[in-house]
């Protein structure tokens, strides 16, 4: 006999109502519906060859069913952390098993969840990045593989290159991609750090007000609003507005922190097969009293890290200001199934004015000199990118073809100050740190102090020769142009090549619909660098850099939700120096990475989701022309990190959750020549979440400790030349203390 089940409560407002049907019968399907945005397609559960689905008598008769109807929920609700395709930019979109990358998804879950606020906090759960954090907590520069990016060509939004040396909101981001490893063939010349791609926030089809309020550390309030949906005839325009505001004290006494974003998402479906994607944003941010940066010369040990909740460390008169301007567009056409063709543009406008202070050591014990300074170095950053892709499937004979012709590239104007301006504070001590009186120091005047172009040709073929082994091969033909100049506008250094080629192939084995395992070889190259005045050959700019890479992985997605990878490689990078002999500057190093990562995400089970992994690392120079600081571990780099997190919803805790998330960091060398290390650390990050109905509209409460027990760290440590240069300086920036966010979202 069937049994009809309306529940008055179904998991104590999580859901706004649940119909079951159950009959009798030994085996039970479920299919779940959820409705986000509109009402989404049955997902099937993955059939094996040789048995029943489940629920099937064989014979075509379903005597056992469950269905269940969710309602509309708030966002991170399920903890979907898991991630089954990647976005490989010209190569389009693809199953991740399909794909002879190692990659990484932080997807939107993980970023609310988390309560992420800035672009570090999401690269943070990745075991094989790094951030090399430069005075600001909010702004770093992205290592990967102990591979260090540079300002634009590593980093890319919705495809497109961007600067990543501006601070980002998190809060109109839906994913950040990270593509470990070389992909010069598919996106140009960079370097050998690999591809950050953020993804934007899109319109949904079900029209929705998300508003969020909160609150970071003591006194730092938030608000934000996100509206999104879609209008006229067919839903033919999308539409997504987010405006944020956020002001206040926040990790220590004297700082203060304010933010501000206003960004747009328009979607046109001009037509069935065509739609046309705008987006534009206006991030502007302002920091004060943040802790200044520690500078060292090599040979000083560096001492304990400093508590930064104590006051003093930075000066409430010094800071950052920046201001962020982003327009972009993408219109994709499908001419039909098998073929299609995109074209992109993105325009970024990034001024920052940096007038911190710097912390410089004086002694092994902890004594230092506190300085300040509107320097010269660039402060404005205008990019040019663009992108133009044609991708198509075919049959020659047996073979199934992937074809893609395409281009990418951009321009980049740098602009510095012709004057600055700065003054020394006094002495104090790490353990003693002093409040100075000043000023805020002035910057003036304004000259191009660079350019760069790049722009690349693209081919490629994945040709699929049985039903389990496939072949992928990509071709890069790229242009550099570079060019130098001073303040009276002269131009001191330029230089243009191309077309320079590079190529990677890969050899993929699919051994069933869960498990694949993928060979990489690449070549990258990245443009070359500037003969420094000190050379016989000064102000010359040298060849492209050439890095090269092998690459095994394999992956496997032991459930529908679950994916776990591994990945062994073996990477180099070439680099210049001054030859202590002759007074050259030319290529004549090589930096040279291997090791082995493990990554995990997805959920296991309907209870656990879990993200992050471990990374063992030896990342070593090679002949830098001293001998001190010739084959030695690379600074800042350390040679085992780990980082996982993990969130458990049961259906018991009635729309509750808690989350844990643990990194743990290796000791590194703090030196060029290795002489001092930065010691290992682990912290752990706590949270919890309660998401209820109120008169039928989604509410989410979010309470999250960073760093739980108070761990004083060195979070990050670089030297002033990543090439082993003998007169390098370093710098060590300190992790912060126990932090607190709260938040409360209503999805109307």
């Amino acid at each position: 006999m069937a049994r009809l089940s309306i529940p008055g409560v179904c998991g104590r407002g999580l859901l706004l109502f649940c119909v079951s049907i159950t009959a009798a019968g030994s085996a039970r399907a479920e299919q779940a519906v959820t409705k986000p945005a509109s009402t989404a397609p049955v997902r099937k559960a993955p059939h094996t060859p040789g048995q029943h689905q489940a629920g099937s008598t064989g014979k075509g008769r379903t005597p056992d069913e469950r269905i269940t109807v969710r309602g509309r929920q708030a966002a991170g609700m399920l903890a979907e952390y898991g991630s089954k395709e990647a976005a490989l930019g010209p190569l389009g979109t693809r199953d991740l098993l399909d794909t002879p990358f190692s990659i990484m998804t932080v997807p939107r879950d993980v970023i609310v969840n988390q309560q992420s606020r800035n672009a570090n906090d999401l690269a943070q759960y990745m075991p094989s990045v790094q951030l090399e954090m430069r005075g600001d907590p909010n702004t770093s520069r992205p290592q990967s593989r102990g591979f260090e990016a540079d300002v634009i060509s590593n980093s890319r939004l919705d495809g497109l290159n961007m600067v990543i040396t501006t601070p980002y909101a998190a809060e109109q981001f839906d994913s950040l991609q990270v593509l470990n490893g070389l992909s010069g063939a598919l996106y140009g010349p960079q370097n050998p750090a690999g591809t950050f791609d953020y993804t934007l926030n899109r319109p949904t089809d079900r029209q929705r007000e998300h508003l969020a309020f909160g609150v970071d550390s003591t006194s730092a309030p938030f608000e934000s609003l996100d509206a999104s949906g879609r209008v006229g005839r067919n839903k033919w325009f999308g539409y997504r507005v987010t405006m944020l505001n956020q002001s206040g004290g926040t990790y220590a006494p004297g700082t203060h922190l304010r933010r501000g974003l206003i960004s747009g998402a328009f979607d046109f479906r001009i037509d069935p097969r065509t739609t046309l994607l705008i987006d534009a944003s206006q991030y502007s941010y302002a920091q004060r009293g943040y802790a200044g940066g520690f500078s060292y010369a090599t040979g000083l040990a560096l001492p304990a890290a400093p508590d930064l909740s104590r006051r003093g460390y930075g000066q409430d008169f010094a800071g950052y200001n920046a201001s962020t301007n982003t327009a972009l567009a993408k219109l994709t056409h499908r001419f039909n199934e098998d073929w299609s063709v995109t074209l992109g543009g993105l325009y970024q406008d990034a001024w920052r004015n940096v007038f911190s202070v710097t912390n410089t050591l004086t002694d092994s014990v902890g004594h230092y000199r506190t300085s300040i300074a509107a320097a010269t170095t660039a402060n404005d950053f205008k990019v040019w990118s663009n992108l133009a892709y044609v991708n198509g499937r075919f049959h020659t004979g047996p073979f199934a073809h992937q074809i893609l012709i395409g281009s990418n590239g951009y321009s980049m104007g740098t602009f510095n100050p012709t004057q600055g301006q700065s003054a020394v504070l006094g002495t104090a001590r790490i353990g003693a740190p002093v409040v100075f009186s000043g000023t805020q120091p002035y910057f003036s005047g304004r000259y191009q102090s660079a350019s760069i172009m790049s722009q690349s040709l693209l081919a490629g073929d994945t040709i699929a020769l049985t039903r389990h082994w496939s072949v992928m091969g990509t071709l890069a033909w790229s242009w550099l142009d570079t060019t130098s100049g001073n303040t009276q506008g002269v131009t001191t250094a330029r230089y243009s090549v191309g077309p320079v080629f590079t190529p990677t192939t890969s050899l993929i084995y699919r051994a069933d619909s869960r498990t694949s395992l993928h060979a990489t070889w690449g070549r990258a190259v990245q443009a070359g660098p500037v003969a420094p005045a000190t050379s016989t050959n000064a102000n010359e700019v040298l060849s492209p850099l050439r890095s090269e890479e092998y690459e095994i992985g394999i992956k496997y997605r032991p459930l529908p939700d679950l994916m776990v990878s591994a990945a062994g490689f073996r990477m180099t990078r070439g680099f210049a120096f001054t030859d202590p002999t002759t007074g050259v500057y030319r290529e004549a190093g090589q930096q040279r990475n291997y090791g082995v990562e493990g990554q995990v995400a997805g959920k296991l089970g309907r209870a656990l989701s879990l993200f992050g992994g471990v990374t063992w690392l030896d990342a070593q120079t090679g002949a830098t022309g001293q001998s001190l600081t010739a084959h030695k571990q690379v600074v800042g780099v350390a040679p085992v990190q780990a980082s996982m997190l993990l969130d458990y919803h049961a259906s018991w805790m009635r729309g509750g959750a808690v989350n844990a998330s643990v990194h743990v960091m290796g000791r590194r060398a703090a030196d060029v020549e290795n002489r001092q290390f930065a010691a290992g650390f682990t912290t752990l990050d706590l949270g919890a979440r309660y998401g209820f109905h109120l008169y039928r509209v989604p509410v989410v409460v979010r309470f999250g400790v960073t760093n739980v027990t108070d761990k004083r760290y060195w979070a990050s440590v670089y030297p002033s030349s990543i090439n082993g240069a003998a007169t390098a300086t370093n710098s060590a920036v300190a992790g912060l203390p126990r932090t607190y966010h709260a938040t409360t979202e209503i999805d109307f």
